[in-house]
């Protein structure tokens, strides 16, 4: 298989059993290069439609505003770097920027919405994946050059860098920021109940008739779920995968997620999940967290204490599973627990 446009990381299915009798209304859209679903519970039709149909103008809008390679906001920030300009940016991306920094500082750099350049030469950033490896040439120049979204410089409503090989791609963040932005939205109308997933980004708002939202973790080499878990109201849930974007070469994958100090696709990891409980930004996190987590590898306890995130669940390239004693409380596993497994204290 050449590449995975979508794929949905937490079978929801497993959320909505038919036997359910009371109000549950369901609405679907194609954003951020994925389906997005919003489930409200416990609300008439004629007052459940009008609020998912907000969320979903909201994923449309922020899609558009941020798409690293189609005319957007983002995009003309990126062409301004590259011609060393001062580009006019709006308080919104201006904050986005400011959060951004900080998380990849935060992540000692493993997350780092400034490689926008790497993933284009590794063929990401476009609809159909291309099976082919980067110019050897062009890659020297960015592994020399190291640009970061750090590099960018704030000025008020304006931004610059002087590292013109520095290109913003928001695709390892905005689907967080976008479940966060969902919630406000849901309860400004007056939604208490509710479910949101993007693409597997998944947020629970209360619960579904009384019952906890209950979600499935993908296995990232079979169909369907590798365990399942019961989310509580404000939790969301996040998962990172070398099945969901990549194209294979030679009998070798590879994958979406790139290393910022190789400039390679991570190749130790087939999959990993955080959990991130109730917070603030906790949608934001959960998409974040998941993507250094990943790079690091065997190093992610450590990493995953800095970044203060307790349930994580890791699948290495041999299949075998690392799981925080906190996250392998919270687990049902599909098929009952596997032999190969490590629970992490």
């Amino acid at each position: 298989m050449r590449g995975r446009c979508l794929a949905l990381l937490l079978v929801l299915a497993w959320a909505l059993p038919a036997c359910s009798r009371a109000p549950l209304h369901q609405q679907e859209a194609f954003v951020f290069g994925t389906r997005v679903e919003v489930l409200i519970a416990g609300l008439a039709e004629a007052e459940a439609r009008p609020a998912a149909a907000a969320v979903l103008r909201e994923f449309d809008r922020l899609h558009r505003s941020y798409h690293a390679w189609k005319p957007s906001e983002l995009s003309a920030l990126n062409d301004a770097i590259a011609a060393g300009r001062r580009q006019p940016i709006t308080p919104e991306m201006a904050e986005l920027v400011a959060e951004a920094q900080r998380l990849t500082r935060l992540s000692e750099q493993l997350f780092d919405p400034g490689i926008g350049r790497l993933v284009s030469l590794w063929g990401f950033q476009s609809d159909e994946l291309p099976a082919r490896l980067p110019e050897a040439s062009a890659l020297a120049v960015w592994q020399a050059a190291r640009p970061s979204i750090v590099d960018l410089r704030l000025d008020g409503n304006h931004a610059s860098s002087r590292q013109r090989e520095l290109a913003l791609d928001f695709g390892g963040y905005l689907k967080g920021v976008a479940l966060d932005r969902a919630a406000s939205i849901l309860k400004a109308q007056g939604v208490q109940h509710a479910l949101i997933n993007i693409g597997g980004n998944v947020m629970a708002l209360g619960s579904k008739n009384g019952q906890r939202w209950r979600v499935g973790i993908q296995h990232p080499r079979q169909p369907g779920p590798l365990a399942t878990v019961e989310l509580d109201d404000g939790e969301a849930i996040g998962t990172s995968g070398d099945y969901q974007r990549y194209f294979e070469l030679d009998g070798q994958r590879y994958c979406h997620l790139l290393d910022p100090r190789s400039g390679q696709p991570v190749m130790h990891t087939q999959a990993l999940t955080v959990l991130i409980t109730s917070r603030p930004a906790a949608g934001a996190l959960s998409d974040f967290a998941s993507k250094p987590l990943f790079i690091a590898g065997s190093d992610w306890p450590r990493l995953a204490q800095k970044l203060q995130v307790e349930h994580v669940l890791r699948v290495d390239a041999t299949g075998r599973l690392q799981v925080s004693g906190a996250m392998q409380g919270r687990l049902a596993y599909v098929g009952g627990q596997p032999k190969a497994l490590d629970v992490i204290p």
